[in-house]
């Protein structure tokens, strides 16, 4: 079933706008402002996040369970498409890419970092930091609206991609200091394994030898971040230039994103020959 729904998802996201109906974080987002402004737990932030993040996985991994005996587990087909939905990434990553590569594809930089602070949220002093800013910005949402959950869901099913999608939520959108804190030390363990299989797929669809210099060192050190990694990894394995202004920093936008889909298929096509084979 798990092979499935990531189809069935595939063909929601390429061929229709569910998820943007789908992700309402308006009441999770609520419960979280409540949780932290709350006396006795605003100085509790592990308890914050076991309220607001493990309690609905407790909640799903219970309707699941009584739903899987059920019609041969048709009737939580539905629940896991649904969950999945929701735990990718928010935003289309492409669309917001637009103005900027309109911006650099004319040389004005000034546009171009006018832009990629509004709709990206990328700060840069120069134009050649700009580029890679936002090189690295395009492989990090790639990989955490993706690649992290997909990953998460094949390997323990939606509770785990929900946990993760909480937490990155909580982490970007937590006015607690120390639940963000807590939350992202959580999240950075979620993602010291999925991010190096990304990783190494870049390898296997792009530069080799290149990401495997980076790797060698990289590969078991838990103090780099994810994102740091993916950046590094991904530019490398694309050969993309640091500082090319016009159609030719735009191009290289365009390789990275087309090895990122080359990753999509490499790692669909490996989960079907495991859906296969267990």
């Amino acid at each position: 079933m798990i092979f499935l729904v990531l189809v069935l998802v595939l063909l929601a996201e390429k061929f229709s706008a569910l998820r943007q109906r789908i992700q309402r974080d308006g009441f999770f987002l609520g419960e979280l402002r409540r949780l932290e402004s709350h006396p006795r737990l605003a100085a509790q932030p592990w308890l914050v996040l076991a309220i607001s993040v493990l309690l609905p996985a407790l909640l799903l991994a219970f309707t699941l369970h009584v739903l899987q005996p059920v019609a041969y587990g048709l009737l939580a087909l539905p629940v896991h498409f649904l969950v999945l939905v929701y735990s990718l990434g928010r935003g289309d990553i492409k669309l917001g890419l637009g103005p900027f590569r309109d911006a650099w594809r004319r040389e004005d930089v000034q546009a171009a970092v006018h832009v990629a602070e509004r709709d990206m949220g990328v700060i840069a002093e120069d134009e050649t930091g700009l580029l890679k800013r936002v090189q690295g910005h395009l492989l990090w949402e790639s990989y955490q609206s993706f690649f992290a959950v997909i990953f998460w869901y094949a390997l323990l099913g939606p509770v785990a991609a929900l946990v993760y999608r909480l937490l990155a939520l909580s982490t970007e959108q937590s006015r607690n200091t120390a639940v963000a804190d807590r939350a992202g030390q959580l999240r950075h363990a979620f993602d010291w394994l999925p991010v190096r299989l990304l990783a190494a797929s870049f390898a296997m669809v792009g530069n080799f030898v290149a990401v495997s210099r980076v790797m060698l060192h990289e590969v078991l050190s838990w103090e780099i971040t994810a994102p740091a990694l993916i950046a590094r990894v991904g530019r490398v394995a694309a050969e993309a230039p640091d500082a090319v202004t016009g159609a030719a920093g735009v191009e290289s936008l365009d390789d990275l994103w087309q090895m990122i889909v080359r990753a999509g298929v490499l790692w669909y096509a490996v989960l079907a020959v495991w859906s296969v084979l267990r």
